[in-house]
């Protein structure tokens, strides 16, 4: 586990006010997103903020939820209300899960196994990440009832990628979700123009020792040109041969590709752009979503991430046929702000603020959420 945090002066857990963390109320999201940027270091804070390039796919995964109106029905008897779901057959208690980001413990001496606390503790899904700064291991010992997937990347030696697998798979993980979009990693400007490494006492502990002996440039943690552009669909199929997991495909933006998911037999979509850190000028994700839905048409679970800020940002993405939502920096200034506990708000904020904009909108549970409830802005 982690020992020490990435900058000195949030060992001061104080605002520039003097005001303690703890006395501050958190209201929204972005009360956890200000507090972030002003208390990590501004390496930290770029590396967690990054998009690709100019940052227009980043910026508008917040914007294309601003352009999406809600037709709320009224008179619908919203007395009682129930926010749970299921994912991959598990219930969990809201459509809200944690999407796969990495390096936890620049954010909270502890990482990733707060997130994993704060998770369980709220039940529901956890995506770990390959560049874990805390080992699978250690999570699954933190937090031990918690329902986690596993996020995959395959590399040039795919003995690499299969330990992995293996090593998830007998650790209880339920699900792979392999990540497509990154046969090279995207240029995000102010990574190279701060030189961004990770300080001398973190790791990407998943590949603890294994790059020892490798020599030249790193690459967020581990030697550069390690990831596999060659990899195609045909890798689909040699993961289904060496796992019984499903396998989720994050980083689809389109209808052909989800047609070609469905017919390689994987078991769910998160449609993604990584957040607007990979191919800048692509799509927001939940503008790409209905098509994907529209495409698969109920035969594997579609999810998205990517933009979700608010309850109502979540209400609107199952409207348009997402069986969930992943949030990624929000969990991380969750993190910044105060570690298990703090995810544990970012995440009880959007389970308070979606039960709300359900009963506004007239819905008493997620199986009444449609596409009826949307309609786009002509503005």
């Amino acid at each position: 586990m982690c020992q020490e945090r990435s900058s000195a002066k949030r060992m001061n857990n104080c605002n520039r006010e003097g005001v303690c963390c703890g006395d501050m109320q958190m209201v929204c999201l972005t009360d956890f997103e200000e507090y972030a940027k002003e208390h990590l270091s501004k390496a930290t804070w770029d590396y967690y903020a990054a998009g690709a390039d100019e940052c227009c796919t980043r910026d508008d995964n917040l914007l294309a939820y601003k352009r999406i109106r809600l037709r709320p029905r009224i008179l619908r008897d919203v007395s009682v209300s129930d926010t749970r779901t299921t994912v991959q057959g598990t219930e969990i208690s809201f459509p809200v899960g944690i999407a796969p980001t990495a390096f936890h413990c620049l954010a909270w001496h502890e990482g990733e196994v707060a997130t994993a606390r704060a998770t369980e503790a709220l039940n529901t899904c956890y995506i770990t990440s390959t560049y874990s700064t805390c080992s699978v291991e250690e999570i699954v010992a933190a937090a031990p009832n918690g329902y986690r997937w596993f996020q995959l990347y395959v590399y040039r030696d795919r003995k690499l990628s299969e330990q992995m697998v293996h090593r998830v798979e007998a650790l209880g993980y339920k699900a792979l979700v392999l990540t497509v979009d990154v046969p090279y990693t995207g240029k995000r400007r102010n990574d190279i123009r701060n030189q961004f490494k990770l300080p001398p006492h973190l790791k990407v502990k998943n590949f603890d020792g294994v790059f020892q002996e490798t020599a030249g440039p790193e690459e967020y943690g581990i030697p550069a040109n390690t990831l596999d552009p060659s990899i195609s669909w045909k890798d689909v199929y040699w993961l289904q041969s060496i796992t019984r997991l499903p396998i989720i495909i994050k980083g689809i933006l389109t209808k052909e590709d989800a047609e070609l998911a469905v017919e390689h037999g994987v078991q769910g979509i998160i449609v993604s752009n990584h957040g607007g850190r990979q191919l800048d000028g692509g799509p927001a994700s939940i503008d790409a979503l209905p098509e994907i839905v529209d495409t698969v048409q109920g035969r594997i679970e579609v999810y998205v991430d990517g933009g979700i800020r608010t309850g109502s940002d979540v209400l609107k993405a199952l409207a348009l046929g997402a069986k969930c939502v992943f949030i990624g920096r929000p969990a991380v200034w969750g993190l910044a702000y105060k570690g298990e506990e703090g995810v544990r708000e970012v995440l009880q904020i959007l389970n308070d603020e979606f039960r709300l904009s359900m009963a506004l909108s007239g819905c008493r549970n997620v199986a009444e959420i449609n596409r009826n409830l949307i309609q786009f802005s002509k503005l």
